[in-house]
């Protein structure tokens, strides 16, 4: 009997291919758009070209007509507000820089829709990522680098379990974009020339700032001061949501030399200013962990830590310092370590393990 796969369809190019892909392998597949739009928010991620808006089921059912697969779009609204609009409006309230893909993945795209794909009587779920997941010999189960490192999305996958990822299918890890919208283009799919979607489907034109103001009024953080590291006021800002580590436009301060958000006080509501050397750090701290190829870290490991989704990655050593936290040392200074981001940490061709920067 096939086994049976759930497949994640956005409407984009890369999880139509996901489903064709599995067919051909002889899997039992069936596609599945998740509903996360609020209320009237559906226009706002369609604007964006976000990945799960209404246009995207449109493009999803025809795709999977065409393939001949069931389909269905299944309520993860719920999900989609706590786990991940919530959190990231209350890390910036708190001076915090979120990655809300990354809270997506674990707890939306994988937890609630394995979860409800199981109740389907599901094998796997499968996804248009380009990443790749490979076994180790001690039997743990990591994210491994697509073939391409221009499309790699590696980085927004490491807090994924060992349990979700036993049950992942990631079939377009080992393709390239091109490839894969030629296959698209060869089979016919109406979606083969759709653009990329968007990384952060509920923010439109990346007005961070709107979204926590529109969900979080009358406990948006006041303006307050720019100050240097000594407390020298220079200033006054729009308030602690608008600004984060290493921004230099927008500030609006004549200085008569570039100036760059250095640091975030949320207990005083002042922004740190300073030139550009004082944004590079040798060092972070992270907790939130979550590690692939090991249960936990119990010695110090030599790794490529990655600070943010576009950053190459930088060779550090990684060791535990206290209960739930991993201390960074880079062998060069980085630039402009943001709390509230991920760092991700990398063997090889494959994701180590991860955690969130505290500072």
């Amino acid at each position: 009997m096939a086994k049976k796969v759930v497949v994640g369809m956005s409407g984009g190019v890369d999880s139509s291919v996901a489903a064709y892909l599995l067919k051909e392998q002889r899997y039992d597949v069936i596609g599945v758009t998740m509903r996360i739009w609020q209320n009237n928010g559906a226009q706002l991620i369609d604007d964006n070209t976000g990945c799960c808006g209404l246009s995207a089921v449109d493009d999803a059912r025809s795709v999977a007509q065409m393939l001949d697969i069931p389909y269905y779009v299944l309520d993860f609204r719920e999900e989609f507000r706590t786990c991940v609009i919530e959190p990231f409006v209350e890390e910036y309230l708190h001076a915090r820089t979120p990655n809300p893909c990354i809270l997506c993945n674990r707890y939306v795209k994988w937890e609630a829709l394995l979860r409800r794909s199981m109740e389907l009587g599901a094998d796997y779920i499968a996804t248009g990522h380009y990443a790749r997941i490979k076994r180790l010999e001690n039997g743990r189960y990591v994210i491994q680098n697509s073939v391409t490192a221009k499309k790699d999305q590696t980085y927004a996958l490491y807090g994924l379990t060992q349990h979700q990822l036993s049950r992942t299918l990631m079939p377009i890890g080992d393709y390239k974009k091109e490839e894969i919208r030629e296959i698209a283009s060869k089979i016919g799919l109406n979606v083969a020339s759709k653009p990329d979607s968007q990384d952060i489907c509920f923010v439109p034109d990346n007005d961070y700032a709107a979204v926590v103001e529109r969900e979080a009024v009358g406990t948006v953080p006041p303006p307050g001061n720019f100050v240097l590291a000594d407390g020298t006021i220079l200033g006054q800002h729009k308030g602690i949501i608008h600004y984060t580590i290493g921004q230099r436009k927008g500030l609006n301060l004549a200085m008569g030399y570039p100036v760059f958000v250095t640091q975030i006080r949320p207990e005083t509501n002042e922004v740190v200013i300073g030139t550009d050397k004082d944004v590079f750090t040798d060092s972070l701290l992270c907790d939130k962990l979550n590690f692939m190829a090991v249960e936990d870290l119990t010695k110090q490991m030599e790794v490529l830590a990655k600070i943010r989704y576009s950053h190459a990655g930088a060779p550090c050593t990684i060791q535990k310092c206290g209960e739930g936290q991993v201390r960074c040392q880079f062998k060069e200074p980085v630039r402009a370590v943001t709390p509230g981001q991920a760092v991700v940490f990398y063997q090889n061709d494959y994701v180590f393990g991860g955690g969130t920067i505290i500072r």
